[in-house]
């Protein structure tokens, strides 16, 4: 049994960027009405106690969503997140956090649904006493992998998708590749968000290579790095997202500037910005 538990790392640099593209990619979705699906291969807990032993052993929120709620001139398009942030901590202070679940139970609309899954039993049992009751809500106990293959595509024809595993093993990003190709011969037209650590390994590297030699076209980059990676350690991280929506790397060009500057360790060399890592096919 793996031995992850995001409820170490809840709030950090990393869900800063992740759950800001989510959002972004959700709001995106409710310009029309139709209703779209949002699928989470790795929930987790779905939300977190940032007062309990797990979150303050590191305190890694500390330098990320603490750091955010204490600025005074956020941007426009950061505030949406901040408000599903600020629903879990209505006397205003920041006691818990919202999972990417939470986040998307936020900006989901009645007609819109969303299937959860999570293998970790510990977790799982968390994720289901927080969403097992919320209407059209599924909790699943299942792979991942074995998800995507079972649910895509999806009855709404719209949606998003969001991969964030562990990568706990190196096994995990060879087997993402894997996934994510398939899911999108599947379903072609989904919006697929999948989050990835920046380490000083290769894995990542070649994982971006491999992703690249798929053929997916249009699948956009959003990197924001905290440290210098000489400093070791989880010094960054990235988003693909293929299918983005429209305007959203616009968006996050916008945005990610002050981001690094507001998370950033002082001293440090920055990495952050926004690329089509497959170009976008041009409109006719």
């Amino acid at each position: 049994m793996l031995s992850y538990r995001h409820a170490y790392h809840a709030g950090n640099h990393a869900d800063v960027l992740k759950h800001l593209v989510l959002t972004r990619a959700l709001l995106a979705l409710q310009r029309k009405p139709a209703p779209f699906c949002y699928i989470d291969t790795h929930a987790g807990a779905g939300r977190y106690d940032l007062s309990s032993d797990m979150a303050l052993k590191v305190g890694e929120f500390r330098q990320g969503i603490a750091r955010i709620l204490t600025r005074r001139d956020v941007p426009e398009l950061i505030e949406p997140w901040l408000e599903a942030v600020r629903a879990l901590n209505p006397d205003g202070g920041l006691r818990h956090y919202p999972g990417s679940p939470a986040i998307a139970r936020h900006f989901l609309r009645p007609q819109d649904r969303m299937l959860l899954s999570e293998k970790h039993s510990t977790d799982h049992a968390l994720l289901l006493r927080h969403f097992g009751k919320v209407s059209r809500c599924r909790v699943v106990q299942e792979d991942a992998w074995t998800v995507l293959k079972a649910q895509l595509p999806p009855p709404e024809k719209r949606g998003v998708v969001l991969i964030d595993p562990s990568y706990e093993l190196k096994n995990d990003y060879r087997l993402t590749v894997e996934a994510l190709q398939q899911a999108h011969q599947r379903w072609s037209g989904g919006i697929y968000l999948l989050w990835y650590p920046l380490l000083a390994r290769l894995e990542t590297e070649r994982m971006l290579e491999r992703i690249v030699s798929t053929g997916i076209p249009r699948i956009l980059r959003i990197t924001l790095c905290v440290r210098g990676a000489e400093t070791g350690g989880l010094w960054g991280s990235g988003m693909l997202m293929i299918n983005p929506p429209w305007q959203l790397d616009t968006e996050m060009q916008a945005v990610l500037p002050w981001l690094a500057e507001a998370l950033e360790v002082p001293g440090t060399i920055r990495g952050s910005g926004v690329d089509w890592l497959v170009p976008e096919l041009s409109r006719q």
